[in-house]
């Protein structure tokens, strides 16, 4: 049976212009295999952030998800798009690019 309240924070998500990705369609598309030697370094912790990013959540949404403050998320953050070398720009989204990666490894 679904959990009604997960059901309730995806549909206010969706309707606030966010997205929602179910988190087994997400386990199986990081597990299909290709890039894993770019996320190798990530810990584990920064490895569940970057699977929240995935399903569409902000870092709000991350914070609450892992009962973990809104600076830790974005210092995990900070390392998901460090490590794997995703430059600074003006033209790419960092965040989009890691969560691509991760969907790609």
């Amino acid at each position: 049976m679904a959990n009604v309240a997960e059901f309730k924070d995806a549909l206010a998500r969706v309707g606030a212009g966010g997205t929602v990705l179910d988190p087994e369609v997400v386990t199986q598309l990081a597990g299909a295999g290709g890039r894993a030697d770019d996320l190798a370094s990530l810990t584990d912790r920064e490895r569940q952030v970057l699977s929240l990013m995935a399903e569409g959540r902000s870092n709000a949404g991350i914070a609450q998800a892992l009962v973990v403050s809104a600076g830790t998320v974005e210092k995990h953050a900070a390392g998901i798009f460090g490590k794997p070398g995703l430059p600074v720009s003006e033209d790419d989204n960092r965040r989009v690019l890691a969560v691509l990666r991760f969907l790609r490894s």
